[in-house]
């Protein structure tokens, strides 16, 4: 089954980095990148607010948890988010992603 991904980092510098590991390693099939987002949370206590980019990604349920762990070991946060969804998509789509991941 697909999942999708969806990463928040500091910049798009970052995501680009951690989007190339992710797709050499074939844990990912693809991966978008939207360089300019608001994010507002809670932080340490304190409501935050920063610029941010948001990595999405495209992989195989089976995949999370090492893309995960991967992702975790390049992102520049103290406490990444990593979020996955599982995903329903058509069918051509299904089997690309499952073609050009490991």
């Amino acid at each position: 089954m697909p999942a999708i991904g969806f990463v928040t980092c500091r910049d798009a510098t970052g995501s680009r980095k951690i989007a190339q590991v992710l797709l050499e390693k074939r844990l990912v099939a693809c991966a978008n990148i939207i360089p300019k987002i608001e994010s507002q949370y809670w932080w340490k206590g304190s409501l935050s607010k920063a610029a941010e980019a948001l990595l999405l990604i495209k992989t195989r349920k089976e995949l999370r948890e090492k893309a995960m762990a991967e992702i975790k070991k390049l992102h520049s946060y103290e406490l990444p988010i990593i979020e996955f969804s599982d995903s329903v998509v058509s069918k051509g789509a299904e089997e690309w992603i499952k073609k050009e991941t490991k």
